[in-house]
């Protein structure tokens, strides 16, 4: 390919129909030495284009995934030949992580489809198009190819996927209630993400959640919460930077209080409750729903008891 003036390379080549990958995936093929600009290895993924270089990508074949196929149980909720939707019971991390090699939804995944996924830059990696934390609850979105899964994310990034969640949160918000804040690594705490307000350093991005309150009760209320953007704990920060924070959320909540109260919520009472999109083949609409889990359920309960 011969380049065109452009501020980045990275955002130059995610643009290009012929390469037909991520930014994200162009940036790991950066990182790893596969970008050639005008003979020469790409020096970092910002780089510049003057316009008129030749750039060569190469995309390495799959190597084995980290993760072993587990028979864990998955509660699929539609698939086909491109895509899973799948309820993730609480408890479960997405991804294998230090601490979490085994037991998590790539494990189930990869015995599920016989290790046919998605890889790119070099790693199979089971095509996971958006997370959730793992005492989140809900619906997940799964690519089982290549091209379902780059068109689900730049769908995402377009703001086309619409994700609704419900949470029980503390306090009483007004009915509807809109969170524009930019969410970045907390800088007092790198393990943490925080609204980052101007002058407090560190990097951040856009962030919106638009919120509606479902049920009010005496010191708590039933939240919907819809999500315009999909930052890393987005819904978590923006409520707790409202004065809202999710009940049993042990980062973000007041847990002395979680305890004082006895709802019984072993973890954030955050569930994933509806999602709709564009089948990435055919570009049938599609849309589906999962009821709360019962400890989610059995909170409202005693609530409205109270």
């Amino acid at each position: 390919m011969v380049a065109e003036p452009a501020d980045r390379l990275d955002t130059w080549l995610a643009g290009r129909a012929e390469v037909g990958l991520s930014r994200s995936q162009v940036q790991r093929l950066i990182d790893g030495g596969h970008v050639r600009v005008a003979g020469a290895a790409a020096a970092r993924t910002g780089q510049r284009l003057r316009g008129g270089e030749a750039v060569e990508v190469e995309v390495p074949e799959p190597e084995a995934a980290e993760a072993a196929p587990e028979a864990i149980p998955l509660d699929i909720v539609y698939e086909d030949a491109d895509l899973m939707v799948i309820n993730k019971p609480r408890g479960m991390v997405v991804h294998p992580a230090p601490g979490n090699r085994a037991g998590t939804l790539v494990n189930a995944i990869l015995h599920h489809c016989e290790g046919k996924l998605p890889g790119i830059g070099g790693t199979l990696r089971p095509g996971i198009v958006h997370r959730l934390d793992k005492d989140t609850t809900g619906l997940l979105l799964v690519a089982k190819t290549d091209a379902a899964m780059l068109n689900l994310q730049r769908e995402i990034a377009a703001r086309h996927v619409k994700r609704v969640y419900l949470a029980i949160v503390h306090g009483l918000p007004p009915e509807r209630l809109d969170v524009e804040a930019p969410i970045g690594r907390d800088p007092r705490n790198r393990k943490r993400m925080a609204v980052i307000e101007a002058g407090e350093g560190g990097r951040a991005r856009v962030a919106l959640s638009h919120v509606r309150r479902l049920k009010a009760f005496a010191r708590h209320a039933l939240v919907e919460v819809s999500l315009a953007t999909g930052r890393t704990h987005q819904i978590r920060v923006h409520l707790a930077h409202a004065g809202y924070p999710v009940v049993g959320d042990p980062v973000y909540g007041r847990t002395a209080l979680d305890r004082e109260q006895g709802l019984g919520m072993p973890g954030q009472a955050l569930h994933a409750a509806r999602i709709a999109f564009a089948h990435p083949t055919s570009g049938a609409a599609m849309a589906f729903e999962a009821p709360v889990p019962e400890d989610f359920a059995a909170a409202v309960r005693r609530l409205e008891r109270l």
